[in-house]
């Protein structure tokens, strides 16, 4: 473009020699039209970039991992001048992550239309991508003036974790909520505020379980099975602090975010209500949200990756920790990336739960000698990125 502006104000100098060897009529126009020709193309220009719209539009805001995504740039031209190049800067990264990748677009602007241009996009993490238009540059004609009609014009889709399989153990504790009304609806229990089902009698049964006034009709004993309850305290620990490098934070980071999803679609498929105790960056502090259905786990997850759109830094989970020493729970467990362990005494310690687990993702098998640690109550799972049902079997919760 410099080069361009360097060859037309040549070229206004030699008409301008030419008018002053010759008086010829023809060599005034020509310089004047030379001359003015600038100044036109930069107004002309001006005026249409002033009446530039750039901005996205997205179908679905939400994907899963390694699936193509359609982003479309659309830009309107309300003016009766068309643009004869244009050029936008596109950037998407991953909030997780600081590793920006980008791509030019060019194009031409009609006049008085809107133009769509489509993309593709795909992330093999889990994560929201934000996707921007940091500049949209349009030229004159003789691409002698650019002007730059946006910038930071950007739009986010959410890359959905994915749930995986695994094999364990729920244990049913005593440690119950006394008040709850939520009962188990595929096991019988111990609580006589429900009737789970009506059988008939069998030898052992215990007398006070008789339905006499039911009996009394069918002329048979008909026992009463009471109730399970299920809302019993059980609560999973997130430590989202960021303990690697760039090359590995989001596939840690996806790992850690898929290893909570199974674990919690795994306690709800066995009855387990929850909660799942997180840093939220929003709120500067560690909050705790119940876990019920498995549209409470869409809910976490969506709500997890918009508090952290805006940054990734997260307290130590030792702050938290202390603070739960006085809460008591049938089964507590914590899922990690930290490569240093210490803290999980804190965990042994001062966390009353008659089951304890830390799950700990690593980069590979390699660092399996890395873990170390012998603990009476708690249980350290070591995680593979990704081979997260290979990694968690036969757990106990």
């Amino acid at each position: 473009m410099i080069l361009t502006k360097l060859l037309f104000i040549v070229l206004i100098i030699i008409c301008a020699f030419f008018y002053i060897l010759y008086v010829w009529d023809f060599a005034l126009v020509l310089l004047v039209v030379i001359a003015a020709l600038p100044v036109i193309l930069f107004i002309s220009t001006f005026i249409a970039k002033k009446m530039i719209q750039v901005e996205f539009a997205v179908k679905d805001k939400n994907t899963t991992k390694n699936k193509d995504f359609p982003i479309q740039l659309v830009v309107t031209n309300r003016s009766i001048i068309p643009i004869g190049k244009a050029e936008a800067h596109v950037e998407y990264f991953n909030v997780f992550n600081d590793q920006i990748s980008s791509f030019d677009i060019y194009l031409p602007i009609q006049a008085r239309n809107s133009q769509r241009i489509t993309f593709q996009l795909r992330s093999k993490f889990s994560g929201l991508i934000r996707i921007k238009a940091t500049h949209l540059y349009v030229y004159d004609p003789l691409k002698l003036f650019r002007f730059k009609v946006t910038q930071d014009i950007q739009t986010e889709v959410m890359v959905s974790p994915v749930g995986y399989d695994i094999s364990g153990i729920v244990q049913y504790s005593d440690r119950v909520n006394d008040e709850s009304d939520v009962f188990s609806e595929n096991r019988p229990g111990d609580d006589p505020s429900e009737v789970f089902d009506l059988r008939e009698y069998f030898p052992g049964d215990k007398i006070n379980r008789i339905h006499w006034k039911l009996s009394s009709k069918k002329n048979d004993f008909i026992v009463k099975e009471y109730s399970l309850p299920i809302d019993v305290p059980c609560a999973v620990f997130l430590d989202l602090r960021s303990y690697y490098s760039n090359d590995y934070i989001l596939p840690v980071f996806d790992t850690l975010i898929e290893t909570f999803l199974s674990l919690s679609h795994f306690l709800l498929d066995n009855e387990r209500r929850h909660s799942v105790i997180y840093f939220d960056p929003s709120r500067n502090d560690f909050t705790e949200q119940n876990i019920g259905s498995t549209s409470d786990i869409s809910y976490f997850i969506k709500r997890l990756f918009t508090a952290f759109s805006n940054g990734t830094e997260c307290e130590k989970p030792e702050k938290c920790l202390n603070d739960l020493s006085a809460s008591s729970y049938a089964s507590f467990s914590v899922i990690t990336s930290s490569p240093d362990l210490s803290f999980l005494d804190t965990v042994e310690e001062g966390i009353d739960a008659d089951i304890k687990n830390a799950f700990v993702i690593l980069e590979s098998e390699n660092k399996l000698s890395e873990i170390d640690g012998i603990y009476s109550s708690l249980k350290v799972n070591p995680v593979i990125i990704g081979r997260i049902s290979a990694s968690i079997k036969d757990i106990e919760i």
